[in-house]
């Protein structure tokens, strides 16, 4: 799924990355990597997130949080509250 896709409070694993290639590679200096946790913390109607990676808050548009796709973490444990 899509990481607008996902629900507030949940904690999801990255599972790739596509964007353009800039802004593919500054991601992934921020720590957006594949099996990487990242915990959604708000979105809007418009597309765009927030979410956590690493300790570090980021916001992305719909064009960047369409190209992260992630899945639900298992087990219990997986929403950060």
């Amino acid at each position: 799924m899509k990481l607008r896709e996902g629900e507030i409070g949940h904690t999801y694993l990255v599972q790739k990355v596509e964007v353009d290639d800039t802004i593919t590679r500054r991601l992934e200096a921020l720590g957006v990597n594949e099996m990487t946790p990242v915990t959604l913390l708000n979105k809007k109607g418009s597309g765009s997130v927030i979410f956590k990676v690493r300790g570090t808050r980021l916001a992305v548009g719909q064009r960047i949080s369409d190209g992260i796709e992630v899945k639900e973490m298992e087990g219990p444990g997986h929403a950060e509250r």
